[in-house]
């Protein structure tokens, strides 16, 4: 099981994106940047979710490939790590658990997830939603039209409202390529590499 090496360090603020990242892009990288520099993060961890087998969907590359992108993304920043941490959980994965691992696992650690505004309106309807706002802590980053106002009020609620504004998609990037287009720009290097030498999203 891969897992970001434990240190014997003061407890460490670390974040966590949980996505398909099907696949990896640049958007990703930037707000995974922004967090750990501007956001008060040591740390930036990156939660590959496994395909859910009763949900196939047929442009959802396989777990491995996936991940196999996203430690190809991240390599040679180490504020950056990626962990395939629910590939080994049971199905479904709920955000609640992975972090009750994690937690376990890595206990100099001080996880809060990071979450788009659009996920925060549902957030009340996630297992045990009041268990990760309590322990561990949510940072939302804003998608355009967002209203603070009407989002859930909690002082582990911390809203990235500075944080830049990234449109691009991984359905950006896959339609494109269906298209034959040269979309090489808006990924790491290595990831359009591997996804030429694959031919995936053909």
């Amino acid at each position: 099981m891969k897992q970001p090496s434990s240190k014997t360090l003061p407890q460490k603020e670390v974040g966590l994106y949980f996505g398909s990242f099907n696949p990896v892009h640049i958007g990703h990288l930037a707000i995974a940047n922004y967090m750990v520099e501007f956001a008060g993060l040591d740390e930036f961890w990156f939660i590959v979710t496994p395909q859910n087998p009763h949900k196939q969907k047929a442009n959802l590359l396989n777990d491995y490939d996936r991940l196999e992108m996203m430690q190809m993304a991240v390599e040679g920043d180490d504020r950056l790590q990626v962990s395939d941490i629910e590939f080994y959980l049971p199905k479904p994965s709920y955000t609640v658990d992975t972090l009750a691992y994690l937690k376990e696992r890595n206990p100099k650690r001080h996880f809060k997830i990071l979450m788009g505004s659009d996920n925060l309106e549902n957030f009340h309807k996630w297992k045990n939603f009041e268990i990760i706002v309590e322990n561990y802590g949510v940072i939302v980053y804003p998608r355009p039209g967002f209203d603070k106002s009407k989002a859930m009020q909690h002082k582990n609620i911390v809203v990235a409202e500075n944080a830049p504004q990234m449109e691009i998609s991984s359905s950006f990037i896959r339609k494109a390529i269906k298209k034959g287009k040269d979309v090489r720009h808006f990924l790491p290097p290595k990831v359009w590499e591997y996804i030429e030498k694959k031919g995936f999203y053909r």
